[in-house]
């Protein structure tokens, strides 16, 4: 690094604010402990995809896009895949579908595109007075494919992972 260059990334450091790299969704049946324990970045997992929506991030690791089509569990990635960074036997993903602010019934405009693209029928729409109803998310039902994501015109629909309900007693 250049003497006289700056680097910004250390001022956070003083402001105590720090940039959090934002949660990637990595393809099905993949962990980020794997992907970054045995992907070499070979990237054979990207043309094998039949969505399209696998890519390789900045790190050169395989990450999903869901802005254009759903995860169809077909599994060609982990088929291709030549180190172990799949296993089948687990869930596919860790994540599910989270409707945000932006949703257009919640200002007043009806709209039910995520549930009518939802495969598992996952997100359900409670009535309201005074206002259209209102899409919730079963995390028990939602796959984590993504079907909701590419086709809300709002873009409200992203993925949180799931939370794991702790047992009390």
């Amino acid at each position: 690094m250049d003497q006289n260059a700056i680097d910004l990334g250390r001022r956070s450091f003083l402001t105590g604010r720090h940039r959090t790299p934002p949660d990637r969704i990595r393809p099905p049946w993949s962990r980020e402990a794997s992907v970054s324990a045995a992907c070499t970045g070979c990237g054979a997992c990207v043309p094998a995809c039949p969505q399209h929506i696998i890519a390789l991030d900045a790190d050169g690791r395989p990450a999903l896009s869901f802005a254009a089509a759903e995860c169809s569990f077909c599994g060609a990635c982990s088929e291709v895949c030549p180190e172990p960074v799949f296993d089948r036997a687990g869930a596919p993903f860790e994540h599910v579908a989270l409707i945000g602010a932006n949703c257009f019934a919640g200002r007043g405009i009806v709209c039910q595109s995520c549930g009518d693209a939802c495969p598992e029928a996952a997100i359900r729409f409670r009535p309201r007075l005074g206002g259209p109803a209102l899409p919730e998310v079963s995390a028990e039902r939602c796959s984590g494919c993504g079907a909701c994501v590419a086709t809300c015109p709002a873009s409200a629909v992203s993925m949180s992972t799931r939370r794991l309900e702790v047992a009390h007693g």
